[in-house]
């Protein structure tokens, strides 16, 4: 899955780089063997590996949008569900939760480790406040007596709100991760695993807003 690719690959460079004294950001592997370690991961890589894992969520997306479309053109059978009014405020936590992750992200750049922390840990809490409100739009429907199978129309909504909800788990876990390094070691990284985390976050927030909009309008 495309949020478990980038966790992994946040992990990428970890033990450090491929030699040199203790002045060197890139040191041995912190027990004093570094000249069998393997060098450091370029910032590019990293980038490279966040912007392809989001290329295959788009075109995934794509797809059952599409797929959408043409079931609701062709068949009879399509009955409008209304939509939980929850979504609406999932939808607005969700923003919050990229405002958020940008305070924490000019808090990193000012070497304010407490402000960091702050401010990502209430993007991580919005995150999970965001699947909380999901599943409770799913127990909604279901006491109304919609399920996966009442009609295509619920089909999709079921079917986009979950792959959604699973890709945006891979996030949190994304959030975690930086969450839980020291301060010393995201400083020695550059922020790495912060900057990349963030791009998939924010691409997160604006497909969720993408596909409320497709099941608005394919209601």
């Amino acid at each position: 899955m495309p949020g478990t690719v980038l966790t992994e690959e946040l992990q990428i460079g970890h033990g450090g780089g491929s030699g040199g004294g203790a002045g060197d950001s890139r040191g041995g592997d912190g027990s004093g063997r570094g000249g069998d370690a393997a060098p450091a991961v370029p910032l590019r890589a990293y980038y490279t590996a966040v912007w392809l894992a989001l290329a295959a969520i788009i075109m995934f997306f794509m797809a059952l949008v599409s797929a959408l479309i043409v079931r609701k053109g062709i068949g009879g059978d399509w009955r409008q569900i209304a939509l939980p009014r929850i979504l609406w405020l999932n939808t607005l936590v969700l923003v919050a939760s990229s405002f958020t992750l940008e305070r924490a992200r000019r808090a990193f750049s000012r070497d304010e480790a407490a402000q960091f922390r702050l401010w990502w840990s209430a993007t991580t809490a919005l995150g999970l406040a965001f699947l909380a409100g999901q599943y409770a739009a799913w127990r909604q429907l279901a006491a109304a007596g919609v399920y996966v199978a009442t009609n295509p129309s619920s089909s999709f909504f079921y079917l986009l709100t979950a792959a959604h909800a699973a890709h945006l788990l891979g996030g949190i876990t994304a959030l975690l991760y930086v969450l839980l390094r020291g301060w010393a070691h995201l400083r020695r990284r550059s922020g790495i695993a912060a900057e990349v985390t963030g791009v998939y976050w924010h691409f997160m927030d604006g497909l969720w807003v993408f596909l409320l909009l497709v099941l608005q309008m394919g209601r």
